[in-house]
């Protein structure tokens, strides 16, 4: 296997691992229906967004360093798209989502009793309009990297 061919594996893997999870972290805060369960929620989240931090950061490495090494790909529309839609979701995946999530983690470790208060059902329910634009990012950034349509 050529040195193009094994980071193009890895990057394959990173969107896989990284990309992944990210599609599964909605699916587990969205279930709790009391405040312990919410509560091992934001812990298992946690553990579920390492592997998205790891994939995604592997994803963006690798999909540079596959520039690096065939320049023409900075020339192509699909190349160049796919890089503005990555930086372009960053300023939710670690701007927005992160404060939100704290913001839970904070309402119900503080909270006592098992129903699960106001505050945090509000703030969960802001979270899927980014859920929605992540979600349709990662599927548009992966039909342009497997059809390269322009």
């Amino acid at each position: 296997m050529t040195l193009y061919g094994t980071i193009v594996l890895i990057h394959v893997i990173a969107a896989v691992v990284g990309l992944g999870a990210s599609f599964g972290m909605p699916v587990v805060m969205k279930g709790p229906k009391t405040a312990s369960e919410a509560r091992f929620a934001l812990d298992l989240n946690h553990k579920i967004e390492m592997f998205a931090k790891v994939g995604s950061i592997a994803l963006l490495l690798t999909g540079l360093i596959l520039g690096f090494l065939n320049t023409q790909l900075f020339t192509t529309g699909w190349y160049i798209t796919s890089i503005a839609i990555y930086i372009a979701v960053q300023f939710i995946v670690a701007g927005i989502m992160p404060k939100k999530i704290k913001r839970m983690a904070e309402i119900i470790n503080a909270h006592k009793g098992e129903d699960i208060p106001e505050d945090y059902q509000a703030i969960n329910k802001e979270l899927r309009p980014y859920n929605a634009v992540l979600h349709t990012s990662v599927v548009v950034l992966i039909l342009l990297m497997s059809i390269k349509p322009f």
